[in-house]
């Protein structure tokens, strides 16, 4: 199957993006890596009378610290999260995430903001995202505006994204002394979606876990927090019985829905397996030895 006929326009700017936009009352496709937008249109899930290309567009770009925030263009490519000085350094938990990113070629055209922008419920990026406590620029006709995490991802592939608008930026509070972070997922093959993947950032407080922030992906229709988890682990050290009161604390938590290939109840065993593995490696440094719980 082929895509459609489509017009096509390359803007050089958000402006031109939103005259374009208006110019077809919003039936169009914004084009920025293309790695999921570009399969859709050759099976003819998406069918637009304009793809609007916004790869050129320059303040869409750059990693910058600035005003306490690390800020990360929309149009920054998944291999950036592995070579970026500035992501290593202030956003460690992305660099975990983007090696699990499909392969290689899929991540040097691939944005950050694509992802995101997309919400597939199996991708890295947007939990990872959520365990950062990141907000998201988001740009209108109408101006620009900020979106947490927490309020952004709505559902399956429903985000808070308006018709017309675009994700110019993620801004995400940097990487402090005390903070810890662990990424990991478990899939059939490397490359693969996951069948179950989790991302975590906490802060150290001597012995004991200060605060934690943990987010699911592939369990749900959207990336989710693992609430009851966490308050299972703050304050406390991490010990055996506090990490096995984590792990059965995700049944409150998930609710994997029915998939032909794994059930509900294998999904929520592989999430506690994985999530005991993630707090072990957690527990790894020396300031979380502590016995005690």
């Amino acid at each position: 199957m082929k895509a459609r006929a489509f017009e096509y326009v390359r803007a050089s700017s958000l402006q031109d993006a939103f005259e374009a936009f208006a110019r077809v009352s919003g039936d169009c496709c914004y084009l920025a890596g293309g790695q999921s937008l570009v399969p859709s249109l050759s099976l003819r899930l998406q069918a637009p009378a304009m793809l609007i290309d916004i790869s050129r567009i320059d303040e869409l770009r750059g990693i910058t610290l600035a005003d306490d925030m690390l800020r990360i263009g929309a149009l920054t490519r998944h291999a950036e999260m592995l070579t970026s000085p500035e992501i290593a350094r202030h956003a460690p938990l992305l660099q975990l995430a983007a090696p699990h990113v499909a392969h290689p070629a899929i991540r040097n055209r691939g944005t950050i903001g694509g992802a995101i922008a997309l919400a597939d419920p199996a991708a890295e990026f947007p939990a990872v995202t959520l365990a950062l406590d990141a907000e998201f620029e988001i740009a209108g006709p109408e101006g620009l505006r900020r979106v947490r995490a927490e309020g952004f991802f709505k559902g399956l592939y429903e985000t808070a994204l308006e018709p017309g608008e675009i994700l110019t930026a993620i801004r995400i509070p940097p990487f402090r002394a005390g903070d810890r972070a662990v990424f990991d997922e478990l899939a059939r093959r490397r490359g693969d979606y996951a069948i179950v993947g989790a991302g975590i950032q906490g802060r150290v407080a001597g012995d004991r876990i200060e605060s934690l922030r943990i987010a699911f992906l592939s369990v749900g229709p959207a990336p989710i927090r693992a609430r009851h988890a966490e308050a299972a682990v703050a304050g406390h050290a991490l010990s055996p019985a506090v990490i096995a009161g984590a792990q059965a604390a995700l049944e409150r938590d998930l609710d994997p829905a029915e998939d032909p290939q794994t059930s509900p109840a294998m999904r929520l065993h592989l999430a506690r397996v994985l999530l005991g593995r993630l707090l072990g490696r957690l527990g790894e440094h020396p300031a979380c030895k502590g016995a005690h719980a």
